[in-house]
Formats: C-alpha cells, structure tokens, sequence
C-alpha cells in the first residue's frame, strides 16, 4: 500500500471518528431532525468513502472511527455524566449508523476504466 493511500484511509478514520462524535451530539439535540442529519452525515461519509478510494476498504476506514467514537462516547464517566441516556433515538443512530456502513460496504464496485467491475464473471 502506498503512502498517499494510507494517509487517505487515516485521514478517514479521523473524518469518521468526527462526525461520529458530531453525531451523537447532534442527533440527541434537534430530535427528529438532529437525528436525520447525523445518519445522512454518516451515509454521504460511508459512500464518499467508498466513491473515493474505489474500495470497501474507503468504507471501513471512516467506519471504524465512527464505530469508536461512538463507543467512547456511550461510556459514561464515573460522575454520572454520559452522551447516550438510552433512548430510542441513540439507539436508531447506533443501529443506523451500522448499518449504512454496512450498506455502503457491500455495494457492487466501481466500474474500472475498461468497463469491468472486477467481479468474478464479469
């Protein structure tokens, strides 16, 4: 893996650990339409990821730093105090959220230039 590329899929893992954090605190704000700006933030990242680096790896970069934001920021500190209270909000912005990476990372691949996706038989 060359340099450029591993720098993009750091560079995504922060991006991704930012707009899971972005997330949480948003989504529980402006219930509903916090909510629905955080899982679209997530889906433009996921799919940005993926539509610019041509590979599922795009997608698991910003992925698992979103997956670790979120977590970091579900725990709470020993004072009490916590992002997540355990409503159904946090919890369809957890499971949202999973799932468009899951989504994302399962879409066909991106046409190469000679015009095969690289799939097997094709």
């Amino acid at each position: 893996m060359r340099a450029g590329r591993a720098a993009a899929y750091a560079g995504l893992a922060v991006l991704g650990a930012v707009v899971g954090l972005a997330g949480t605190l948003v989504q529980g704000a402006w219930f509903p339409g916090g909510l629905l700006l955080a899982l679209a933030a997530c889906v433009g990242l996921f799919y940005g990821g993926l539509r610019t680096t041509g590979t599922q790896l795009g997608v698991v970069a910003p992925g698992v730093g979103w997956l670790v934001a979120v977590v970091v920021a579900s725990m709470g500190r020993p004072e009490g105090d916590q992002v997540f209270w355990g409503g159904v909000a946090e919890l369809v912005y957890v499971l949202g959220g999973m799932a468009a990476a899951v989504m994302c990372a399962t879409l066909p691949r991106l046409p190469h230039r000679d015009g095969t996706t690289g799939s097997l038989g094709m």
